[in-house]
């Protein structure tokens, strides 16, 4: 088939999207495909081919992307492109995911998760892997989708939401509390703060990557993850960080973290974390693939939030639980490809 693997945009996750869309680019190549990364928001010149379709001839290996904990700004990503074009596409990306079978979405972020990409490659016809637009949107939205996750009977924390501009609202559910970007991913923007001095000190770091901020009681418990792929929950990871908690640094910094999978918890908790997981995933509207975070305690299984772009990079989590099952990775992004081409045929 031929692939694109489309990748970085101008997320703040941008360098996190690249290492996983180079991974994946070298695994469909290894398993037969004709894939090719492309840069959403670079795009390509398409200086060493003569037309589109000849893109998916370029035979060389990706080179993988190392991530660093800089967490990139608007200014520094609009540095990279210097054609003085505007817009998320960057040059012929629309040509060349048009003249693909299906595009890999390895974006990660506001911009490759929100529906925004999904929702142009609908009115051009382009196939894609991973959710739609509407359940993407409603995904990435942190307020939107634990309203959804109360209203269904899904155990999720607490929480109150404000706008930038707005004064902080009465926390009810007490200290401490978890800040994050209602829009985000990564934890980028998120901080835990211990008193209202913290919180307050907190907003305006949340602020900088998305006008309206979720503040979430505090769930102390052990944090797992669960992917979903094509209706099937993977075995869950516990995510045992070694010190602090699993920020940015913690999540794409060998060392920082400790991953158990399966972990060393009771078959009906983990039966029950699967179920709530495929309960999620249909809550959310998520298709084809994502992930599920947890926090369990004496008081059960909490979900955390919905993942509809699970990172691919050497860390990640769904290609550790998906080893777990048996599934190489070459064959997870295969499965991936072929689960939602499935779904399209289907229609």
């Amino acid at each position: 088939m031929k692939i694109v693997v489309l990748a970085g945009g101008r997320s703040p996750e941008r360098n996190v999207s690249l290492s996983s869309g180079a991974k994946i680019t070298n695994a469909l190549r290894e398993k037969g495909h004709a894939a090719v990364l492309i840069d959403l928001f670079l795009g390509d010149d398409l200086s060493d081919v003569k037309n589109v379709a000849d893109v998916f001839q370029r035979d060389a290996m990706t080179t993988n992307y190392a991530i660093s904990d800089e967490i990139l700004t608007d200014e520094a990503i609009d540095a990279l492109r210097t054609d003085g074009t505007k817009g998320l596409f960057g040059k012929n990306v629309l040509e060349i995911c048009a003249a693909a079978d299906i595009v890999f979405l390895g974006l990660h972020g506001e911009d490759g998760e929100n529906g925004k990409v999904q929702a142009a490659f609908d009115l051009f016809g382009i196939r894609y892997t991973g959710s739609g637009s509407l359940a993407s949107g409603v995904t990435m939205d942190k307020k939107i989708s634990k309203e959804l996750l109360l209203h269904n009977h899904i155990k999720t924390a607490g929480y109150v939401s404000v706008k930038k501009g707005e004064p902080t609202p009465q926390i009810d559910f007490g200290f401490p509390v978890v800040v994050k970007p209602s829009n985000g991913g990564s934890s980028i923007g998120m901080k835990i703060a211990n008193d209202q001095a913290e919180l307050e000190a907190a907003l305006p770091d949340a602020y900088r990557f998305d006008d309206e901020v979720v503040i979430e009681e505090f769930i102390k418990g052990r944090e797992f993850s669960m992917g979903v792929v094509n209706g099937v929950a993977m075995p869950a990871i516990e995510i045992i960080v070694n010190d602090g908690w699993y920020d940015f640094e913690h999540k794409f910094q060998e060392n920082q973290t400790t991953f158990q999978t399966p972990p060393d918890i009771p078959d009906d908790v983990h039966t029950e974390m699967q179920a709530i997981a495929l309960k999620t995933m249909t809550v959310l509207g998520l298709t084809n693939y994502g992930r599920i975070d947890f926090f369990w305690n004496e008081d059960g299984i909490y979900v955390i939030e919905g993942n509809s772009l699970p990172g691919m990079t050497p860390l990640s989590l769904l290609p550790q639980e998906a080893a777990a099952a048996g599934i190489s990775y070459l064959d997870l992004c295969e499965q991936i490809v072929k689960g939602k081409l499935a779904l399209y045929e289907a229609k």
